[in-house]
C-alpha cells in the first residue's frame, strides 16, 4: 500500500485492505480458540467473508491504478483469493 499514489481513493481503498484483511486474521484466532463446533465455522465464516472483501477492494486498486502497481497487486489478490477457497473448504468439512 506504501507503493501506492497518495490519492483519496488509494487512501481509503487501503484502508479498507487494512481492515478486511485484519478483520480475517483476528477472526481465524478466535476460531482457533472457539468453544464449541458451531463458534468455530461461524469464525471461519466470517474469515470467507472478509477474505472475499479484501479481494474486492484489492480489484479496486488493481483496476484504478498504473500497471506498475498490478503485479504486486495481483499477487495479494491470488494470496485473498486462495484464503478464500481455504475457509471454504474448512467450512465445507465442518459439521
Amino acid at each position: 500500500m506504501r507503493k501506492l499514489p497518495k490519492t483519496a481513493a488509494n487512501v481509503e481503498d487501503g484502508k479498507q485492505v487494512i481492515r478486511s484483511s485484519g478483520s480475517m486474521g483476528a477472526n481465524y484466532i478466535e476460531a482457533n480458540e472457539s468453544f464449541s463446533p458451531k463458534d468455530f465455522k461461524m469464525r471461519i465464516k466470517i474469515c470467507r467473508k472478509e477474505s472475499k472483501e479484501t479481494a474486492y477492494w484489492l480489484r479496486l486498486i488493481i483496476e484504478t491504478n498504473d500497471p506498475e502497481f498490478g503485479k504486486e497487486g495481483q499477487e495479494l489478490l491470488t494470496e485473498a483469493v486462495e484464503l478464500k477457497k481455504i475457509f471454504s473448504s474448512i467450512v465445507g468439512s465442518t459439521k
